[in-house]
């Protein structure tokens, strides 16, 4: 649903159509006027394909501190405990707004339905079968078109934020929409563009998650913070020629084996929880045992077995129809697996209100650094970190905007690009092999600096093309109509390679900068947890420094 006329200025703009900036949308006063900016058509984001289901502490024989403990421990002592108090807290209630809005979650009985996730140490996942993060988003959708005063602007790419030069504050962006480049104004921008999987060529993420939203707040001088941290699933479906799609962390869960092409269980030679370990080190687990095999084979395999036919049935229904898309029959064979890159930690620094250090701008969700997720984001804590944090926005207290702008002044352009698109085209394929190989499941100093000579090349190579500075020169307030019928595909490609670059050159330079193995960092020159790096990696411009864990004094509040 497309409204056909794009206002120049709304109360409050959000980019970006996951379960953040669904919920957010829904979650903000309803007096104000919303825009919500999404880069293709709804339910392209991540939050559709997330399976395994939302963790919280709602069960009698659980509770918020055991939770609180849980997500300590697996974000490796990085984690902010002030932002995971208020994760664990409010998760019952983020439970109880989904159940209310008709979000269908399994139940066993009147009860609703709990699996074991890896490093929990309670069942406390509710699911919905094994497309948990669709039921979600089709739910929040549907209230979001609902609401009247809430324009979804679709399809729409957004260019860069527009800072205020006598204040600093954020006051809207530029979108590319509808074959114009316009300036949308708002009071408050809230950016919930998801992760940045695209970055690595093996990734669960979709096509979209190119880093857009860290990208644009770091270009326009945001503080972003531990970009080395990315998590690698262990168990992406492995097939020629099929994506890679994730084959959820519930599936172990429930029982399903781990082997290797001669049918033995290795895990256990890697960690005592085996299968059940904290994911990067079973994704480590996988990559090291592949090594040692000669001759190396692509993928582990997910054996089923041990789980019960009709218990597969009712808890898998998607993951075995894609194996069945792709010719593997999940209930005679096993599925072949193997790592790829899958949630990003690290992102633009928030507190547990949202706001970032640019006045007036907003993040919430994967794009976002609240503090959570630490050196290693805890299983399904990412749907509920998106709704918590969205939540919060509610409070957001904004003067609305009474008075109409005067219309922008506007031009049309005969632009067209084609004879740069070749290069850029070729460095957006290379790119992901490169990051996947320097900065992939294991890392080291050499491989590192390589791939920061050659990213850092290809980014002035870019900024001097005539694309590049028309994208990054784009006159404030002056609405372009673009004639070419290729001029905003070359734009849109162009915007999505420089973020790639971007953010792509962020973690390199803070993987290197990081000389310690932690959570989903691993150096293998490095390989051991030091005290001295228990400490944020903080990023502004080309500024590198470290920013220590704040500890909360008193943790029995937590019950």
């Amino acid at each position: 649903m497309v409204s056909p006329k794009i206002l120049s200025q709304f109360d409050i703009l959000v980019v970006g159509s996951g379960a953040a900036g669904l919920y957010a949308a829904l979650c903000l006063p309803t007096h104000l006027q919303v825009g919500l900016i999404t880069k293709d058509a709804l339910k392209t984001g991540s939050s559709s394909w997330a399976q395994g289901g939302i963790a919280a502490a709602i069960d009698p024989s659980d509770t918020p501190e055991l939770h609180f403990e849980d997500t300590i421990k697996a974000g490796a002592g990085l984690c902010e405990p002030e932002a995971v108090k208020f994760l664990v807290e409010n998760a019952p209630a983020a439970i109880k707004s989904l159940l209310e809005m008709g979000v269908a979650f399994d139940r066993q009985g009147e009860k609703l339905a709990m699996t074991l996730e890896a490093a929990h140490s309670r069942p406390r996942v509710l699911h919905s079968a094994d497309t948990t993060g669709r039921a979600i988003v089709d739910t929040l959708i549907e209230q979001v078109l609902q609401r009247p005063n809430i324009q979804v602007i679709s399809p729409a790419f957004a260019l860069s934020l527009w800072i205020n030069d006598s204040t600093g504050h954020c006051q809207g962006i530029s979108v590319l929409c509808q074959g114009q480049i316009r300036w949308i104004k708002a009071s408050a921008v809230i950016l919930a563009t998801g992760g940045g999987g695209q970055v690595f060529s093996q990734t669960t993420n979709p096509l979209v998650s190119t880093g857009d939203g860290v990208a644009l707040a770091w270009r326009a001088g945001a503080i972003v913070r531990d970009l080395e941290f990315f998590q690698f699933h262990p168990t992406a479906l492995t097939k020629p020629g099929a994506p890679r799609f994730l084959i959820s962390e519930a599936v172990r869960g429930e029982g399903a084996h781990l082997v290797d092409s001669q049918g033995q269980r290795f895990a256990f030679n890697y960690h005592s929880d085996g299968e059940l370990a904290p994911r990067d080190v079973v994704s480590r687990a996988i990559f090291s045992h592949l090594q040692q095999t000669v001759p190396e084979p692509y993928c582990v395999y997910l054996d089923l077995h041990p789980i019960p036919t009709e218990q597969i049935r009712h808890r898998f229904p998607n993951i075995i129809q894609v194996c069945q898309q792709w010719g593997i029959d999940a209930f005679k064979e096993p599925i072949p697996v193997a790592p790829a890159a899958h949630y990003w930690m690290g992102g633009i620094v928030t507190d547990v209100h949202s706001e970032t250090s640019i006045e007036g701008l907003y993040a919430i969700g994967e794009t976002a650094s609240t503090g959570v997720h630490g050196a290693n984001r805890l299983a399904s804590n990412s749907l509920l970190e998106c709704l918590v944090f969205a939540a919060e926005l509610s409070r957001l207290e904004i003067e609305p905007n009474l008075t109409p702008e005067a219309s922008p002044s506007a031009i049309t352009e005969q632009r067209d690009w084609e004879g740069e698109m070749e290069w850029i085209t070729s460095v957006r394929q290379n790119l992901p092999q490169l990051m996947w190989q320097s900065a992939g499941i294991c890392r080291s100093q050499a491989a590192l600096e390589a791939a920061i000579v050659q990213i850092s090349a290809w980014r002035c190579e870019l900024a001097a093309k005539e694309v590049t500075q028309y994208l990054l020169n784009l006159t404030p307030n002056l609405t372009v109509q673009l004639t070419s019928a290729n001029a905003q595909q070359q734009l849109r490609t162009c915007a999505e390679t420089l973020n790639l670059l971007d953010i792509a050159y962020l973690i390199l330079k803070s993987a290197a900068w990081r000389t310690e193995s932690r959570g989903g960092h691993y150096r293998s020159d490095y390989p051991q947890t030091s005290p001295n790096w228990q400490v944020h990696t903080l990023v502004q411009g080309e500024s590198w420094s470290k920013s220590p864990i704040i500890q909360l004094a008193q943790m029995s509040s937590i019950t």
